[in-house]
Formats: C-alpha cells, sequence, structure tokens
C-alpha cells in the first residue's frame, strides 16, 4: 500500500510563501496566520468582551479598528464580530481554543483557509494602495482596519504603522490576482 504524504500550500500553491522586492517595497505572503471569527451572542457582548479584555490587553475593537496584543490580532469586521489572528504554528488548534475560551458567550468558525494574507512593507506604501482602491491609506494610522475593493474583491486592510506596514486579507481563491494586482502596482511607483 502506498503512503500518500500531504504537505501544506500557501495560498499561491506554493511550498514556502512568495516573497517580492520591488525598489523600496517588500510583498511577502503570510501563511502562517490562524484565523478564526467571532460573533457574539446575542445579550453576551459584555461579557465576550470581559472574558477577551486579559488575553488582548485592551477591549475588542470598535469599528474601523484593530487591537494588536502580544501574540494576538483582533479586528472588527462587523456590529458584534471580529477576527482574531495569532500565529498558526503557534495555535494549530485556534478556533477550537478560543471557542473554549469564549464558551457560550459568542459562536468561533475557523477561516484561516478562506484567506489569502499579505503584508506590504515599504516607506511610503500610499501610491500603492492608490493605484488599487479607493481607500484614504494616507489618513490610516496604526490600528486602523477596513473593508475595500480590490480589483472587486471584498478585502480587509489593517494598517500595522502609517504608510509604511499593511496587512492585506483576501480571498483565498483570487490570490494569484490579488498578488499580480500588488506587483503590478508596486513596479509602476518603484
Amino acid at each position: 500500500m502506498s503512503e500518500n504524504l500531504l504537505a501544506p500550500l500557501t495560498a499561491l500553491g506554493k511550498t514556502v510563501p512568495v516573497i517580492k522586492k520591488i525598489g523600496g517595497i517588500t510583498i511577502s505572503e503570510n501563511p502562517d496566520l490562524a484565523i478564526v471569527s467571532l460573533s457574539a451572542r446575542m445579550g453576551t457582548e459584555q461579557d465576550l468582551q470581559n472574558l477577551l479584555k486579559p488575553l488582548l490587553g485592551a477591549c475588542l475593537p470598535g469599528p474601523g479598528q484593530a487591537q494588536f496584543a502580544e501574540d494576538i490580532t483582533a479586528i472588527w469586521v462587523g456590529v458584534h464580530q471580529w477576527f482574531l489572528m495569532a500565529s498558526l504554528s503557534d495555535h494549530p488548534d485556534y478556533a477550537d481554543e478560543i471557542n473554549n475560551f469564549v464558551t457560550d458567550a459568542a459562536s468561533v468558525t475557523e477561516q484561516s483557509d478562506g484567506w489569502a494574507v499579505f503584508d506590504i512593507t515599504g516607506d511610503n506604501l500610499v501610491p500603492l494602495l492608490e493605484r488599487i482602491c479607493n481607500l484614504n491609506s494616507k489618513a490610516m494610522s496604526s490600528g486602523d482596519a477596513t473593508r475595500c475593493l480590490i480589483e472587486h474583491l471584498g478585502c480587509l486592510i489593517i494598517c500595522r504603522e502609517s504608510v509604511r506596514n499593511f496587512t492585506i486579507l483576501g480571498p483565498r481563491s483570487s490570490a494569484a490576482s490579488l498578488h499580480h494586482t500588488f506587483v503590478t502596482a508596486a513596479h509602476s511607483v518603484a
């Protein structure tokens, strides 16, 4: 009997993350993120805040915001809804871990394989972002997070450092298209 060995692939179909350096801009695929969605159940919003405050060191973020803790990022994605992200290698069963932590205060859904995550860094990313979406990225500061359209795809942009460091989440099924868009825009501003 033959032994089938499975090996995980990144969203771009590689065994290692794709990293492109174009001028002063670096576009890095980030497959090492465990992502879960968290939805507060009716009447448990404050209980959920109280449960997660020690984990985050602060309250869950409000509209248009992200909260960065030591090894976790929380992003507001809707009314009483958040994404929680942590290192996949440190939290291989993150959805189960969070579900056990919040018990009946929230519904938890695994999201890791649904999203392609790209970290884009450089000295001034505003011209690049202006070419790919109609977001006022110049006004974004660390901790701002918002949804936008990139190439007609619903994406989530997180500002980690104003004008210099952004994380973009997009549908995994469109990872190659998004990556191509980022690389093309980077070449046009480099």
